[in-house]
């Protein structure tokens, strides 16, 4: 069975007025499922929040305690600061800065649960692949997938493959998972990005699959990087579950980066991978234009659950489009209000993205 998880503690919650994520995402994904028919109660979940002894597998005790004490005052010292990246540009202090984060995690954990014997899971929330042990970074303040793929281990999965799509590396579960014989990450993300890791030559201790790529990736760069790296890294670790991290930052209208995929390709990369494992949760993660992540991951969502997407939305779904709002000035394109499905943006594949494939193809032969 396809399941949603979803809460209410997204809906209002926000980083700052002129944060990147002042907008809203889970809640606009949430009620455009519903207002096409996708969502019926039977298929949603509410997450409890996770428990400061369930993040401290992973984080330290003394950042879960500097988190929720920052939540509670409204304020962090100089001190705290310095040590945990809390009330930074990047992660501010907000209203909700340790229960959103925790609700997200308990997704996650609930996630795991959901999929013991079998299944697919859209956590939307989850995804917040850059949460170091000890400090918040890019705007995430708890490692959601790290808990996730550390509860699937621990009950009994015996490989986890890890597949991030985001326009930003997942360094912080490539760090959690360094050298990992059971845990196996490969990571599509736009060179020269920050923060900076994923080289191709980043192997994480063997662990990991790493392929940065250039400004202007499109649609044809990704179907050749899914055919000849993705799915042959993840098919021949024969993983018992997969997390797909579906970050929808890797959008041509993302202002968070400069590369330019339509959603077709993560629709594309959920069909291809689903098969590749008994166990799949989809995580969320980037995506700061209201408008494109509220129709890639309601698409996500629409192909877990199999349903038909329309070529064009209904009144009560365009309605939804309508009422995002941004910081930024302007409105989007007519497409992105009246329909979910992308044009195609396909082209010429670059000599960077044949090259990054062809070194990893050999290494996969090499370690074959």
């Amino acid at each position: 069975m396809a399941l949603f998880i979803g809460s209410t503690i997204y809906r209002g919650s926000r980083y700052g007025r002129l944060h990147p994520l002042s907008i809203e995402r889970v809640p606009a994904v949430i009620d455009l499922s519903r207002a096409l028919g996708w969502l019926p109660a039977s298929l949603y979940r509410t997450p409890p929040r996770a428990k400061p002894a369930a993040l401290t597998g992973f984080h330290t005790p003394a950042y879960v305690d500097a988190l929720q004490r920052a939540e509670a005052a409204g304020a962090v010292d100089a001190t705290t600061r310095e040590r945990h990246g809390l009330g930074t540009l990047s992660n501010p202090v907000f209203p909700e800065m340790f229960r959103r984060p925790a609700t997200a995690v308990g997704g996650g954990l609930l996630a795991a649960e959901l999929v013991a014997t079998g299944g697919v899971v859209h956590n939307p929330g989850g995804g917040t692949h850059h949460g170091m042990p000890d400090r918040a970074a890019g705007f995430c303040y708890l490692n959601e997938p790290v808990v996730t793929i550390r509860r699937l281990l621990d009950m009994g999965v015996e490989r986890v493959a890890y597949v991030d799509i985001d326009a930003h590396h997942g360094d912080g579960v490539e760090a959690a998972f360094q050298g990992s014989d059971r845990v196996r990450l490969v990571s599509v993300h736009e060179a020269g990005r920050w923060p900076f890791t994923g080289l191709l030559t980043d192997h994480a201790g063997g662990a990991a699959f790493n392929l940065p790529v250039p400004r202007g990736f499109n649609d044809t760069e990704f179907a050749m990087v899914l055919n000849e790296v993705i799915l042959p890294a993840v098919a021949a670790f024969r993983p018992g579950a997969i997390y797909l991290q579906c970050g929808a930052d890797a959008l041509a209208e993302d202002p968070l980066s400069r590369l330019a995929l339509s959603n077709n390709a993560h629709v594309a990369a959920l069909r291809a991978l689903r098969p590749l494992a008994p166990r799949l949760i989809v995580g969320g993660g980037g995506g700061y234009n209201p408008w494109s992540v509220a129709r890639c991951w309601t698409r996500i969502w629409g192909e877990i659950s199999a349903q038909e997407t329309p070529d064009m939305l209904p009144e009560a779904a365009r309605a939804v489009l309508a009422r995002q709002v941004w910081a930024r000035s302007g409105r989007p394109d007519p497409a992105l209000l009246s329909s979910l499905r992308d044009a195609p943006r396909e082209g010429p594949v670059s000599d960077p993205v044949r090259a990054g494939v062809a070194t990893l193809r050999q290494r996969m032969r090499a370690a074959a």
